[in-house]
């Protein structure tokens, strides 16, 4: 706690910290409220710009960017009935009737509302269970690392979109690129082609920027992204007090339920507010109408999917193990300053946790204050052409992966993967596990060897108690899709 209010001190009285922490918060909002600019896409294009930055100041700087545009998302939600981010798809069910109705300016206040909520939420449990999982941490070896790794991966593919299956090939397909280059035991060359520049390996930057950020270009330049923006007119800007106080529990429990599922590795905050969304309705259903314009949907939502950004959080710095694609973007700008996620973080720089700390606080706080004002500009902002929008993002792409080393190379690596990505996209497989098994494989595999040199056998992943435990969810994860749908053959061939 020194360092947090130390670091938070020096934030507060540090004009280009500051600035800097308002100006990427604005930076996040407004790409987060354009349609088809994800959270994670956000992120992936203004990681290399915080290279030249130090550890603390690129994370005021991402986590402002992140916990921005996922509250942005939920304008463009409201307004055009466009989700800016996955996580805010369940906001327009009743954020769009109400902006339709003439409500938009007081839906645009719930939601805002509830994310403050739902951020705040998160940032205390961040606070409270990270430096409880670290420790648990610290009593972890090389098997309990291995399995953690593949439990990750195996969550991610089941939490995808599409098959199961599916994922678990693109984790597979992840975990062989992170392999590509120098054996970290015998030092021999892998999967490099003779090309000497793969022998350090994939760059996870230009990857991170081709396969979220290209690849969602190609995408979306294929098809307009037209919608009816009658509803982008802004009045009537706040519900009475009681309207709102009405909704805190609501705004309690979603945060709750985002916090808790952030925390699993993986799940991300399409699941937060999916759950968070049914709990009210089945709470309030018979009462209340939902998805024809119920504030309580919208605060439902939000809080969940902000308190999902803290929650996600935790797995990170703890364990090492994303919680969803946003974090696992988030992984390579700590790679690239030289900090490697995990337990040993709270012992060897509690400062940079502090930073942590006091950026997510910063960024909600000034997304608050931000966004009252500036309502009527974000709908403005809608107006702009997509194409127009999307060719800027191009242009960042490219700049983003060039600055990284100043490197055509990885100009031509961002390329290959955005096309990689859009096709794996075209034939439904999701991208997000390719991104986790680069990022995790490297880590999987110098546990494993570890493990084999230091016990010799496999059997020790079963006697472990943590190990084995682990290795039962993983294998329930992995084969209850196939379970269920043989369940359902035999119940359709019976009825049949």
């Amino acid at each position: 706690m020194t360092e947090f209010s130390t670091f938070a001190l020096e934030v507060l009285t540090s004009p280009t910290l500051l600035g800097l922490g308002v100006c990427a918060t604005l930076l996040g909002i407004i790409l987060g409220a354009l349609p088809g600019i994800s959270s994670t896409m956000t992120l992936a294009v203004l990681l290399p710009f915080s290279f030249s930055m130090s550890p603390h100041v690129a994370m005021i700087f991402l986590i402002g960017a992140f916990y921005g545009s996922v509250y942005g998302g939920s304008i463009s939600a409201i307004l055009i009935n466009i989700p800016g981010t996955p996580g805010s798809m369940v906001t327009q069910l009743d954020g769009y009737p109400m902006a339709r109705r003439g409500d938009a300016g007081q839906a645009l206040t719930y939601a805002l509302v509830a994310s403050t909520i739902g951020g705040l939420f998160g940032i205390v449990g961040l606070m409270l269970f990270a430096p409880i999982l670290a420790k648990a941490a610290f009593a972890f070896q090389s098997p309990e690392y291995a399995v953690i790794m593949v439990f990750g991966l195996s969550m991610l593919a089941y939490a995808s979109p599409g098959s199961t299956y599916l994922g678990i090939m693109s984790g597979i397909l992840g975990l062989v690129l992170g392999m590509v280059g120098l054996d970290v035991v015998t030092n021999l060359s892998r999967f490099d082609f003779g090309i000497h520049r793969l022998q350090g390996g994939i760059n996870i930057i230009p990857f991170a920027v081709g396969i979220f950020g290209l690849a969602e270009v190609l995408r979306l330049l294929e098809k307009p992204l037209d919608s009816d923006r009658s509803a982008s007119r802004i009045a009537n800007l706040w519900p009475s007090f009681g309207q709102i106080a009405a909704k805190f529990g609501t705004a309690i429990r979603s945060s709750t339920i985002g916090l808790l599922v952030g925390i699993i590795p993986a799940a991300g905050s399409a699941v937060a507010v999916s759950i968070s969304y049914a709990q009210e309705k089945k709470l309030f259903g018979r009462r209340e109408t939902f998805g024809d314009g119920n504030p309580r949907g919208i605060v439902a939502a939000e809080a969940g999917n902000n308190a999902c950004v803290g929650g996600a959080l935790i797995p990170l710095i703890t364990l090492g193990i994303p919680g969803d694609t946003m974090t696992a973007v988030l992984i390579g700008a700590l790679l690239v300053h030289g900090l490697r996620p995990g337990p040993d973080l709270f012992v060897e720089h509690p400062d940079f946790i502090a930073s942590i700390y006091v950026a997510l606080t910063l960024t909600v706080l000034v997304t608050f204050l931000l966004a009252l004002p500036l309502m009527r500009v974000f709908a403005r902002l809608l107006s702009v052409p997509p194409r127009i929008l999307l060719v800027g993002v191009l242009i960042l792409c490219v700049t983003g992966s060039y600055a990284v080393q100043n490197s055509l190379f990885d100009v031509l690596l961002m390329i290959f993967f955005g096309c990689v990505g859009y096709l794996l996209a075209k034939f439904g497989v999701p991208t997000a596990p390719v991104m986790f098994g680069l990022v995790l494989g490297p880590v999987l595999e110098e546990n494993l060897r570890r493990t084999m040199i230091v016990y010799g056998d496999w059997s020790v992943f079963l006697t472990r108690p943590i190990c084995a435990l682990m290795l039962a969810v993983t294998a329930i994860i992995i084969f209850f899709p196939l379970i269920a749908g043989l369940r359902r053959r035999i119940t359709r061939t019976q009825n049949a």
